[in-house]
């Protein structure tokens, strides 16, 4: 390997978030894995240093104009970074997009499949924007290319019983009496006092569709000439035909009660027009090639060896085989890119850059592995090494041992978390980290056994003919007041059968998954868990003044920098400078807060400590719990005070975790609750489970991890793949049972991972 410095990275004394003066030297053209647990430094190396620094350079050649429209990004804190290459950054945040946005789109072999039906497909509609839902010339004029129709419901928006002056049009505004009502009631066409369900067929068009005429309607500002607009045609332009997000969040809440939402009777869902809809392919239309499922596509392509077509289908179809390489088979062309999971998304962008024909680039990737289960996960090596193997350089973030062991380089980042943190423990190949005596070295050596002796269960939670999205009419039952796992590979229906069928077949189940918390920009893990409110009573009741001192988003904020800590200054097309309040020296409060103390210690030092130092602080039993609950589920390491914004998804989930432990008879759904966990992490999570359960919870988890399965109760495993080859019971039992399976997936993983001998299939 070639270590001669053009052909390295080289990082000195780097400082971002804990960084403790960190340097590095990184192989160009190879794979390094960053390890370590989570808040030991990972992050803030590749993503917050090294990622952010190379795209900040790269802004700097653009031109002001545009620089001004670009994201702005702050100089790391970091002595020097030379060698840099372009780095594209492939997270987990979701693809978004809005609803034209599809899985066919974001990889761009939607636009292939549109120039092969508008050159091989019979009769052609014309050019390849003919088969363009997001265009004006191939979308469907009924739902603007969207596939789905959002009308008036009649019967919610108008009572048929009653009559104008009793109340009948039931809509946002028009109660008897307001000026909008008097559009109808006072416009002298219609009987007052008549039922609407008794109005003649020409009345009733007019009061819900006409048009024409004016009414004279008083106002508080006295009266007017309006122009006169049915019901319906008001309600569609007033709400319907503009861009809801200019509405307030209760009108357009109120209309959301009127409508409903329906797949396109024209297009029937799918967003082309009728001249796209008409043409054939081998006897198949655009929409038929949008619903299949990826990996039939690729046969039907390879069926097309025309001279014209054939090398157009080819192209497709290597596309479209990378998806099914990285596990992603199972998805069609058609579907929103907003329905899918971060770790989809993620795996969406991965092929994206695949197609590409640029190298020399630095891809950064975030746990590439979340979502993935254990057969995935070498695909996804695999693809890996190819990226690295085009000549690009790829740095990657994880804590799945799978990575780990296709990496050319690894750094392991600790020894701990937090303040504990932010060093480099090892650099090296992976079997010499596995030998060493770093945390993540010990986590790999270790194998634990599978569970021998499991909890009775104390009743069912049934779910009878499950057949949401994939899932073929499953009758399953998950047994309360034990811990189950839910497995299969990715699209086998785990997340359909947990988190939609049996969270609806029983709601009182709690749910806690990794979405971002709905919270402001001054949140706290202290405000979150519902602590800091008592802390700020504390202190107002020991100092005796008002509680509202103790909140640096109210009396006791700093007034220089309004509680924030810093100042932001956008300088426009330069690089926005952020500088350390000057007035509270980054404290958030003003100086005659700091004066008032508990125990010696004042606001700014409890949120600058831990919950386990802040234990030690106080009295009160309820603020004591609260503060243990961080320790228990593992983030130990936060301090109370630290922006939620910084979060990580795996410390979010643990933190909503944290609000809901110390329940009892309580059902706990948990989706991937080993996201972001490093392995010594992972042990510490299924004891916290443990615990749930011995207190009388009963434990659902969608889990790949295979530690979390071997100490499980009860596993739930469908299949047998993804998709449509998917959403089938493969197995129910106990680990020990599904140790024998033959025809399970997991349960040949599970058997590798505990050194045992593969039995045929």
């Amino acid at each position: 390997m070639d270590h001669s410095t053009d052909r390295s990275i080289t990082l000195t004394g780097a400082h971002e978030n804990n960084l403790r003066d960190v340097s590095l030297t990184l192989p160009k053209g190879r794979i390094t894995v960053f390890t370590g647990v989570s808040g030991s430094g990972k992050s803030s190396v590749v993503f917050d240093t090294i990622a952010v620094e190379s795209q900040r350079q790269l802004n700097e050649t653009f031109t002001s104009f545009l620089r001004n429209r670009l994201p702005k990004y702050e100089r790391p804190r970091a002595e020097s970074m030379e060698n840099l290459s372009v780095a594209v950054v492939i997270d987990q945040k979701p693809l978004g997009g809005n609803v034209r946005s599809t899985v066919g789109t974001a990889t761009d072999i939607w636009s292939v499949l549109r120039v092969l039906f508008s050159r091989y497909g019979t009769p052609s509609a014309g050019g390849a924007t003919a088969y363009s839902f997001n265009d004006p010339a191939g979308m469907c004029p009924e739902c603007d290319g969207v596939g789905q129709v959002v009308r008036l419901d009649l019967d919610r928006a108008v009572d048929w019983s009653k009559s104008l002056n009793e109340g009948a049009l039931l809509l946002p505004g028009l109660g008897v009496g307001s000026w909008e009502w008097s559009l109808y009631g006072g416009s002298g066409r219609f009987d007052n006092d008549l039922p609407l369900g008794e109005f003649s067929e020409e009345d009733r068009q007019l009061l819900l569709y006409g048009s024409g005429f004016t009414v004279r309607v008083d106002m508080r500002t006295g009266s007017a000439e309006m122009r006169f607009e049915g019901v319906v045609t008001r309600f569609e332009r007033l709400y319907l035909k503009r861009d809801t997000a200019s509405l307030s969040e209760k009108r357009r809440a109120a209309a959301d009660r009127f409508t409903v939402e329906r797949v396109c009777g024209s297009c029937d869902g799918a967003r082309l027009n009728a001249a796209a809809l008409a043409t054939r392919v081998d006897g198949l239309s655009p929409a038929d090639y949008g619903r299949m499922e990826v990996s039939e596509l690729v046969g039907v392509l390879a069926r097309i060896d025309d001279p014209v077509g054939g090398p157009i289908a080819a192209a497709a179809r290597e596309r479209l085989e990378r998806l099914v390489g990285i596990g992603l088979g199972y998805l069609s062309l058609d579907r929103q890119t907003s329905t899918l999971s971060g770790g989809e998304g993620q795996r969406l962008k991965m092929v994206r850059h695949l197609g590409s024909s640029l190298t020399g680039l630095t891809f950064v990737f975030d746990e590439p592995s979340v979502g993935l289960h254990p057969r995935d996960v070498g695909r996804l090596g695999d693809l890996l090494v190819r990226l690295r193997d085009k000549g690009n350089t790829v740095l990657v973030v994880e804590h799945d041992p799978d990575v780990m062991a296709v990496a050319d380089h690894i750094v392991d980042m600790g020894p701990r978390a937090g303040s504990e943190g932010g060093h480099v423990v090892f650099e090296g190949p992976f079997d010499r980290l596995r030998a060493s005596d770093t945390l993540t070295g010990r986590s790999l050596r270790r194998r634990t056994p599978l569970k021998s002796e499991f909890r009775s269960p104390t009743g069912q939670l049934p779910v009878r003919g499950a057949d949401l999205h994939n899932l073929k009419g499953l009758d399953v039952s998950f047994p309360a007041g034990v811990l189950t796992v839910v497995t299969g590979v990715a699209g086998s229906g785990k997340s359909t059968l947990v988190s939609e069928v049996f969270t609806a077949a029983h709601p009182e189940a709690v749910v806690i998954d990794q979405s971002a918390i709905t919270a402001s920009s001054r949140s706290t893990p202290a405000s979150y868990i519902g602590a800091l409110d008592t802390i700020r009573k504390v202190f107002a009741r020991e100092n005796g003044v008002d509680a509202g001192l103790f909140s640096f988003n109210s009396a006791g904020a700093c007034p220089g920098c309004a509680g924030r800590g810093e100042i932001s200054t956008d300088l426009a097309f330069m690089d926005p400078v952020t500088t350390t309040c000057r007035e509270c020296e980054g404290r958030r409060f003003h100086d005659d807060v700091l004066k008032h103390r508990v125990g010696g210690r004042s606001i700014v030092d409890v949120l600058e400590m831990t919950a386990a130092q802040a234990v030690d602080l106080f009295e009160d039993r309820a603020l004591l719990r609260k503060l243990r609950t961080l320790d228990e589920v593992g983030l130990t390491y936060l301090t109370l005070g630290q922006p939620l914004s910084t979060l990580s998804g795996g410390e979010r989930q643990r933190i909503k975790l944290a609000t809901q432990l110390h329940r009892t008879s309580s059902v706990y759904v948990l989706d991937e609750p080993t996201t972001g966990l490093h392995l010594a992490d992972t042990g510490a999570l299924v004891d916290l489970l443990d615990r749930l359960v011995d207190a009388g919870n009963t434990v659902v988890c969608v889990e790949h991890n295979l530690e979390v399965v071997k100490r499980a109760d009860w596993v739930i495993d469908l299949g047998p793949d993804g998709g449509k080859k998917g959403g089938e019971l493969v197995f129910a039992g106990t680990p020990e049972g599904l140790l024998a399976d033959r025809t399970s997936v997991t349960a040949e993983y599970l058997r590798r991972d505990l050194g045992l001998p593969a039995q045929p299939r």
